[in-house]
């Protein structure tokens, strides 16, 4: 159906293109209790996610990011995987006056290079995998203090960084998706990122 005449006025597109990265590592919780992830060579990943991640699941239950639901409504699982960016991760550090900031630490699934601010690629793109693995992003990952209270664990000695996480690392967090196409992802392999074409809906 076409767009009315006054969006069609005002409709801003970019057109779809990809950009490319390398993966520069890949990582698992240990266990469904932990939090943070610890490194791997390779993740094999089914479309329920990662077998026996904290986060694996067709569904979730809902939590604080979803108030329009009883907190512990199953739901559909689009947050199986968490990717983030090592050139972001620098970034939310230097914010920080960090000397590191490791991806295990804020449970990091996958961790990418080369792909620019990788925390603002829209929702519907497609990380396709050198292996044939696919992702599709449902969206940025918000910060937390939960996550800061983690990095506070390995930085002894500074306080108050787990509310200095969520300040700092607003859209540099990285993203989450689920599980498109299943496939082995390895360490040193090649990633595309294929940016659907975008459209900023406008208010009437």
């Amino acid at each position: 159906m076409d767009q009315p005449a006054l969006f069609q006025d005002t409709l801003e597109i970019t057109r779809k293109f990809k950009v490319g990265g390398v993966v520069e590592g890949v990582y698992h919780t240990p266990s469904p209790e932990d939090f943070q992830t610890a490194a791997l060579e390779k993740l094999d990943l089914g479309f329920q996610g990662i077998e026996g991640d904290r986060h694996a699941g067709f569904t979730r239950l809902s939590g604080g990011r979803e108030p329009w639901y009883p907190r512990g409504t199953e739901m559909c699982n689009e947050r199986q995987i968490s990717i983030l960016s090592l050139e972001e991760l620098a970034e939310i550090a230097a914010r920080m006056d960090l000397p590191e900031l490791k991806p295990e630490w804020i449970g990091g699934n996958i961790a990418v290079s080369g792909i620019a601010s990788l925390s603002l690629v829209p929702p519907r793109t497609r990380l396709v995998f050198e292996g044939g693995t696919v992702i599709r992003v449902d969206g940025d990952n918000a910060p937390c203090r939960f996550a800061g209270a983690a990095i506070a664990a390995h930085n002894p000695g500074r306080e108050g960084l787990d509310l200095l996480f969520p300040q700092k690392a607003r859209r540099l967090r990285g993203l989450v998706g689920y599980i498109e196409k299943p496939g082995t992802v390895k360490k040193g392999e090649a990633v595309e990122a294929h940016i659907p074409e975008q459209w900023i809906y406008p208010r009437p």
